[in-house]
């Protein structure tokens, strides 16, 4: 794998293993990625250690619809009603734009990956 290509991987699973918002099932596949290649930095398994993390990713990054069904109801439960209404205006917006995914830290690493490797359409 070229090291432009690595890196752009090894920033994003580094955010996916850290992010708040990150599922534990995406932390550690974002740490077994991290594991991996640092036990074996050869391309073979590099390449076998990121698609393993891609199939694991795929699905994952939650929709523009998601974030804006949620948005519209348990938000304001969470959030308090103004910052959900603040937060759904924002997530409208980004759709009329043509957003397909959420945009939180770890729902755009995720996507980014898979889209840089051809398994989404950003």
């Amino acid at each position: 794998m070229e090291k432009e290509l690595f890196d752009f991987v090894a920033t994003r699973a580094d955010i996916l293993a850290e992010a708040g918002l990150s599922t534990q099932v995406t932390k550690d596949a974002a740490n077994a990625w991290k594991t991996a290649v640092a036990a074996d930095g050869s391309d073979v398994a590099v390449e076998a250690a990121t698609a393993e993390l891609l199939d694991i990713l795929e699905g994952r990054p939650t929709t523009i619809d998601g974030v804006i069904a949620f948005l519209q109801g348990p938000a304001a439960e969470m959030f308090g009603a103004e910052v959900a209404e603040a937060k759904l205006a924002e997530q409208l917006k980004r759709k009329e734009e043509g957003a397909k995914y959420c945009d939180c830290d770890a729902c755009a690493a995720a996507s980014e990956l898979l889209a840089k490797f051809g398994r989404i359409d950003l």
